[in-house]
């Protein structure tokens, strides 16, 4: 057993202990500031790490919907074209009407070639009863029955005397006769032309010299088939226009057929 002696104190050692963890992290590579092995930025004050980009996901384009307004916006564009068109060709032409008639081929205008065609015969009056004998067939003008045919979009199916049908022309009416062997198909289409039409008529018209005849005061127009675009311009230049008396009536005129006139009010002196 030893002993200490007087004076042989222990001191206690001054030598640090070793830091296990120092240690630790030292053979580690020290995970410490820059270390290779640790996320930039996690715990001990490492530099911030770079943002991540984002991925983007690529999405197919939504065909349904952009077909849909392509189909809507042609479609549109093909009314707004059509209307154009239309307009177009169904503008009101506000030229005069003697301007528009003027330009109808093939049209004959009494007033400049003949205007006496149009005056009473010699020892006549304007207005005549009975039977009367005229130049121009079918007639154009002249003296005329004090009854007027109506003219009301009326389509008769036989002759109707002249004699009324020109008092009518002198309100202002359109007359269209037509040879009494006309195809019924034809004839159906000249009636559709007035039908509910004011101021106009048509009926049928024996030694015709030509298939289809159209009248107003002063002018005349002959064509050969109811088709022909003339028919048209015809009625819209002359219908209400080539009157003779502007604001006369074409309603309550004589509805019966014949050629021989209806002198209704001879016998009372109603005139």
């Amino acid at each position: 057993m030893s002993m200490s002696t007087p004076g042989d104190v222990r001191r206690p050692s001054t030598k640090k202990a070793a830091n296990p963890a120092a240690g630790a992290g030292k053979k580690s590579g020290g995970a410490g500031k820059g270390s290779p092995n640790r996320p930039s930025g996690a715990g001990g004050g490492g530099k911030g790490r770079r943002p991540v980009a984002p991925v983007k996901v690529s999405q197919g384009r939504n065909w349904g919907p952009i077909a849909l307004y392509a189909a809507a916006g042609a479609i549109a564009l093909g009314i707004i074209a059509f209307a154009t068109v239309y307009l177009l060709q169904n503008k009101p032409d506000t030229r005069p009407w003697q301007e528009r008639a003027a330009e109808i081929e093939g049209i004959t205008n009494y007033r400049e070639t003949n205007p006496d065609l149009l005056k009473p015969a010699p020892g006549k009056n304007s207005h005549e009863w009975g039977p009367l004998t005229y130049q121009v067939n079918p007639a154009v003008g002249g003296s005329h029955n004090y009854n007027i045919q109506n003219c009301m979009g009326d389509v008769y199916k036989a002759p109707i005397p002249q004699e009324h049908a020109v008092h009518s022309l002198e309100h202002g009416a359109v007359w269209i006769t037509y040879r009494p062997d006309l195809p019924q198909d034809q004839v159906d289409k000249l009636a559709k032309k007035i039908d509910g039409v004011a101021f106009t008529m048509m009926s049928p018209y024996p030694n015709l010299d030509s298939p289809i005849s159209l009248q107003s005061w002063g002018f005349q127009l002959k064509v050969d088939n109811a088709d022909d675009p003339r028919i048209d311009k015809y009625i819209q230049a002359l219908r209400l226009n080539a009157t003779m008396e502007e604001g006369a009536a074409c309603s309550g005129g004589i509805t019966e057929t014949g050629t021989t006139p209806f002198d209704i009010g001879k016998t009372s002196g109603n005139q």
